[in-house]
């Protein structure tokens, strides 16, 4: 099949017109971007760049605050402190069962429960639909490795970290506690919960450095702003309700 020739002159020149509906409108025909003008003296660059100085602080204030308060606060299983009670943070479901991240934190509350670091683990997450219980799934994980079932309590309005830490404090009656979490949100946890009244040490579980962790780091920075918020304006959480004794009698049971 012989090749088509190729054009070498512009259409116009060869007497051809585009489609009024194809040709774009004279003033988009070029793009041009706004000129950035810098301070010309030095009095207006020395100004400038404190205002970013000051820009970048602020925006990271927030994650220096949540470090400085609960850095000292962050062990491993072997060496946190005894508590009676374990917190287990809710991180997602993968078709009914706990997500290989929220598996880690609980075979880490186990081994604290197995140690005799605690003796009743309270496990807060989403069950805000019919089709979507993180709480029970983390009991039938939990059982599975060997937590009796009386020993485990569920708070099904575990919404987010600040909703759970208040639930902790206000319906459940913890005042102590061990809490459970990935090392890139235990700071936040610790920070968050003893802002709510409750006497906290984290222990960060690890995780190999992948896509997921990467994202959860990032979004960390993002969060500590609320969670900075938070503290100052105390919110409710979404549900409150009537106390509940689901601690104290599992407490009763006597130990491990």
């Amino acid at each position: 099949m012989p090749k088509m020739p190729r054009l070498r002159k512009p259409l116009s020149r060869l007497g051809l017109r585009l489609p009024a509906r194809l040709r774009l409108p004279a003033r988009t025909r070029e793009l041009r971007l706004p000129a950035v003008r810098l301070p010309r003296t030095r009095r207006g660059q020395r100004r400038a760049a404190q205002a970013v100085m000051v820009g970048c602080a602020l925006a990271l204030a927030p994650a220096t605050w949540m470090y400085t308060t609960a850095d000292a606060h962050v062990r491993s299983v072997a060496d946190v402190p005894a508590r009676d009670v374990a917190v287990v943070f809710g991180a997602g479901l993968r078709e009914g069962v706990p997500s290989p991240y929220l598996a880690h934190r609980l075979d880490a509350a186990a081994e604290l429960y197995e140690g005799g670091k605690v003796r009743v683990v309270l496990v807060t997450g989403d069950n805000s639909r019919e089709e979507y219980d993180e709480p029970d799934a983390m009991r039938t994980y939990l059982t599975a490795r060997g937590v009796p079932d009386g020993r485990i309590v569920s708070d099904y309005a575990g919404f987010d970290t600040w909703d759970s830490c208040v639930r902790a404090k206000k319906i459940f009656g913890v005042e102590r506690a061990v809490l459970v979490t990935q090392g890139f949100h235990v700071r936040r946890a610790v920070a968050l919960c003893r802002a709510a009244g409750v006497d906290s040490y984290g222990v960060g579980v690890a995780e190999r450095r992948d896509v997921t962790w990467y994202y959860g780091g990032v979004r960390e920075l993002a969060a500590a702003g609320k969670a900075a918020l938070d503290t100052v304006t105390r919110p409710d959480p979404h549900f409150l309700g009537p106390r509940e004794p689901g601690v104290t009698e599992a407490l009763a049971g006597g130990g491990p």
